[in-house]
């Protein structure tokens, strides 16, 4: 399937349907087998001892698959996250943004299952992984 989103439009779409998070992602690069999105890390990212929580992490994980699966069936914004592993395999670089590396494994009907890999900026290896499954609300 191509894409049936860019990625400003990807980013318009952010913005317009989420203003409460649109100063913390841009999408960085989109192709048809995947995503890459910057998380902006800030003050309100981090939890003591001056790493990026968890729940921050989580949310690039949840955007990225989210805005991999609209690429690909237009701007939906009614899909919805139904399933979320996620692995903190090491402490993210301070003070460096976070990216999200995501593509989808299978994008069907109703449902969408995707991977993703978090990497601190400039850094090689992962700090998180994660598989997420969405619903996609029926199409016409």
């Amino acid at each position: 399937m191509s894409l049936m989103m860019t990625a400003e439009e990807l980013d318009a779409f952010i913005s317009r349907e989420f203003p409460q998070v649109v100063n913390d992602f841009h999408v960085e690069d989109l192709r048809e087998d995947g995503i890459r999105v910057r998380m902006q890390i800030g003050e309100r990212h981090l939890r003591p001892g001056g790493t990026v929580s968890g729940p921050s992490m989580f949310s690039l994980v949840d955007v990225s698959i989210y805005l991999a699966v609209l690429s690909r069936i237009g701007p939906v914004a009614l899909a919805v996250t139904t399933n979320c592993s996620i692995d903190f395999m090491r402490k993210p670089v301070a003070g460096r943004d976070l990216l999200c590396d995501a593509r989808l494994l299978k994008l069907g009907r109703q449902l969408a299952v995707g991977d993703a890999l978090i990497f601190s900026e400039g850094a090689t290896e992962p700090v998180a992984r994660a598989g997420v499954t969405y619903a996609i609300p029926p199409r016409r």
